[in-house]
């Protein structure tokens, strides 16, 4: 048992983590911003900056061999559950050091050592993956806990629903996790989503909270009852995280007429999940604590990105591997 006196210390060594890590978030993804405005990146790339909360909070709650299901806007997902930097810079570039061998790019990682069953471009696609996941925990008796990502266009897939009902009619360890970023695509989701959100859930009997998802503490701290309970064998849990993108849909999306700059800058300023946190640690640590790690995150990934420029693409004759379908 942890003594008194050591939880604090343990419990800022954990938050100063976690601020490392949504640092380390959002300098990959502005990297990728920049990888596509240079036309050095395949493909789009929709970008987790604003959200970077949720991934982190959740994924400090889960164990290394836990499971998550990601979606195409995946990347703080992946490096939140413990994905390498250069790997993913890597699979975003079409090279062969990247986690799928360079064939999956920005929307279908996956790295199966640290829980992460991959990434999905369709919609609502990996409720099946996360749940089914936990039915194989169950049936083995692992005690391993799945935590579905989806975003609020999900609310209107089928699938979701096919899989929730399972998952409660079985008792399963899975967490839906859904982030709430109100909008879907470019349409706000109130025109798209009927009723109360957690009232979905509710008509499953599974159990359902909302967090503020621009407060990484809280999402944590929610993500561990929902887990802890899980593991209990008390069956699946719906977290709603309200959380914002702080820019386009895609890459391309520049001018996002449907939504106002007015409201972009309320949420980077007022709301921002790095400068909420830090707010908190301020006279916890000393000044250049936070500075380092900003400055470390962006070295790291400033290599990741010269690692990936310089590694090599696949062979032409791989081709035809790894193609399942």
């Amino acid at each position: 048992m942890t003594t008194q006196a050591t939880e604090p210390r343990l419990e800022l060594e954990q938050h100063l983590h976690m601020y490392r890590q949504m640092a380390k978030i959002r300098a990959f993804e502005e990297q990728v911003n920049e990888l596509y405005k240079g036309a050095k990146m395949p493909g789009l790339a929709h970008l987790y900056i604003g959200e970077e909360g949720v991934a982190v909070g959740v994924c400090e709650a889960l164990r290394r061999d836990d499971f998550i299901t990601s979606t195409h806007r995946g990347h703080g997902h992946c490096l939140a559950k413990g994905a390498s930097v250069n790997r993913m810079f890597a699979e975003l570039l079409g090279k062969e050091a990247g986690y799928c061998r360079g064939k999956g790019g920005s929307m279908h990682i996956a790295d199966p050592e640290t829980g992460n069953l991959g990434a999905n471009a369709i919609v609502g696609g990996s409720a099946g993956i996360a749940t089914g996941a936990a039915l194989s925990a169950k049936m083995r008796g692992s005690g391993q806990v799945a935590a579905c990502f989806f975003g609020d266009g999900a609310l209107g897939q089928g699938l979701l629903y096919e899989t929730m009902n399972m998952a409660a009619l079985w008792k399963l360890p899975v967490i839906y996790v859904c982030e709430n970023n109100l909008y879907g695509e470019y349409t706000p989701c109130g025109e798209t989503i009927a009723g109360e959100i957690l009232a979905r859930a509710k008509a499953f009997g599974i159990h359902a909270e909302t967090v503020d998802g621009q407060d990484v503490q809280a999402v944590n701290a929610t993500m561990k009852r929902l887990v802890d309970r899980a593991r209990r064998g008390e069956g699946p849990a719906f977290l709603e995280c309200k959380t914002y993108r702080y820019y386009g849909h895609h890459v391309g999306d520049v001018n996002r007429d449907y939504r106002t700059r007015e409201e972009e800058k309320e949420w980077m300023t007022m709301h921002d999940p790095l400068l909420t946190l830090a707010g908190r640690l301020k006279g916890l640590v000393d000044d250049g604590t936070l500075e380092r790690i900003q400055s470390d995150v962006k070295t790291e990934v400033e290599h990741g990105v010269q690692y990936a420029l310089a590694a090599p693409y696949p062979a032409l004759s791989q081709v035809d591997e790894d193609v399942y379908a």
